[in-house]
């Protein structure tokens, strides 16, 4: 019984890290357009800009838990904020590491994505997805967090286990073009803000009172790290 399961397991992991055909340059460029779709007009974005949120907040927990903090919980808000707290020392590399990285978490793991479609492996993709969603919903503290971040896994099971080649490669296609288009534009918005007064209390200005660097400074960095992650991303998926 032992070697059946053993063999269940190795063909399990052969099929999951295994790689699959590149789809046609077309539906590359169209869920391209998809993601452009959904990220561009304001409508759209205010919707869309949920699932943003939780890899910002996913991206803020992630690296708490990976400098030795102690996550004690997520929520996402309907207003697309969110907030993630965690108990440790409230300075030095840690903290600095975990509040700098809510703003660059949705570009780096778009970048991410797009090297792992670059070598084939969207079955891969889609199953690391489905985990980190399933351990950040065990995190969340609200109910329109749990709902949220329920139905972004549900989607991604429903797409692995049921949909075909095709449609789940144009799914995880759509989901890192997404997060690259996506990832740029909150630093553009948390800069209005500032601009106007507000956002007194953003992770730039947090950031600024952890390390006493101008918060203008890690507003630029929130933008190289996006703007990069989408021109070199866009390069592995467009394979230019």
């Amino acid at each position: 019984m032992d070697s059946t399961a053993s063999a269940s397991l190795a063909s399990l992991w052969d099929e999951v890290s295994g790689t699959q055909p590149d789809p046609d340059l077309w539906v590359v460029i169209a869920t391209l357009v998809v993601a452009l779709v959904v990220v561009v007009p304001h409508g759209l974005w205010r919707l869309s800009r949920n699932a943003i949120t939780i890899a910002h907040e996913g991206g803020h927990g992630l690296v708490a838990l990976m400098t030795g903090r102690t996550l004690t919980g997520i929520r996402l808000h309907s207003d697309t904020s969110g907030l993630t707290v965690s108990r440790g020392k409230p300075h030095g590399i840690g903290m600095i590491l975990t509040a700098a990285a809510g703003y660059t978490a949705p570009p780096l793991l778009g970048l991410g994505g797009a090297a792992l479609l670059a070598t084939g492996r969207i079955t891969l993709l889609l199953w690391l997805a489905t985990v980190l969603l399933v351990a950040m919903l065990v995190m969340i503290r609200n109910a329109y967090g749990a709902l949220t971040v329920f139905l972004t896994g549900g989607t991604f099971v429903v797409v692995s286990w049921l949909a075909g080649p095709q449609v789940q490669a144009a799914f995880a296609y759509t989901v890192v073009w997404f997060l690259l288009v996506g990832g740029v534009r909150p630093a553009f918005e948390l800069q209005a803000k500032r601009s106007r007064g507000g956002a007194g209390d953003s992770d730039a200005d947090q950031l600024s009172r952890l390390t006493h660097v101008p918060a203008g400074l890690w507003l630029f960095l929130f933008h190289a790290v996006s703007l990069c992650s989408l021109i070199g991303g866009g390069r592995w998926l467009l394979e230019l």
